[in-house]
């Protein structure tokens, strides 16, 4: 499988964008709250995709591609951890091309984020998984990731 993983640039966001309005058009966990997270639709997608270009010490936009085919995408937001004193990545996002599921696109695209990460010093990813998406679940802790028995919540200022 000739994957390659890389953070967005300019040029990818066309393709950035394609993934994410699939993600928020057809993710039935993501719609399922869609309202709690203040969804006004696709055109905000392209303000953050420039806001991560042009402000990279907040996050990035992680690719991955099949040949010239982007299939896969998550955004890394930073933060700081209080527990650790250091920086932490929290993972959002996260998409796999229809085509591409099931074939090990999102265990390489996660994997090589993880290398990524590390070499910029940063200590851990946190992210969420929909209460009723038993497979994302399965998939990060065959990843990993520990559960923390806490309930993200949000409030739309």
């Amino acid at each position: 499988m000739d994957l390659r993983c890389r953070k967005m640039t300019d040029a990818d966001l066309p393709a950035a964008a394609k993934l994410l309005k699939a993600f928020f058009a057809e993710d039935e966990f993501y719609l399922d709250s869609s309202g709690a997270y203040g969804d006004v639709g696709a055109p905000p997608i392209g303000r953050a995709l420039d806001m991560f270009v042009r402000r990279p010490e907040l996050g990035f936009v992680w690719l991955t591609y099949r040949g010239n085919e982007a299939v896969g995408i998550c955004v890394v937001c930073y933060a700081i951890s209080t527990s650790l004193g250091a920086v932490v990545a929290k993972l959002g996002d996260v998409f796999i091309a229809g085509g591409a599921r099931g074939q090990g696109v999102g265990s390489a695209m996660l994997k090589a984020l993880g290398r990524e990460l590390k070499a910029a010093d940063v200590l851990r990813i946190d992210t969420a998984v929909h209460v009723k998406n038993i497979e994302a679940a399965r998939f990060y802790a065959k990843a990993g990731f520990k559960p923390l028995h806490e309930e993200r919540l949000a409030l739309l200022l």
